[in-house]
């Protein structure tokens, strides 16, 4: 192989990493706190 193919297998199984770990820290996330409450839209309760 030329080099420069094997810098983009390299960048490839970088990209793969990653994408794995973001998934991987997305689930473990969401796992921890199940429940997903909005932004509240009114702040008159706090004065």
């Amino acid at each position: 192989m030329q080099r420069s193919q094997w810098i983009s297998v390299l960048t490839g199984v970088i990209a793969v990493i990653l994408g794995l770990g973001y998934l991987i820290l997305v689930q473990i996330l969401d796992w921890r706190g199940g429940e997903m409450l909005p932004a509240p839209v009114d702040l008159s309760f706090l004065f």
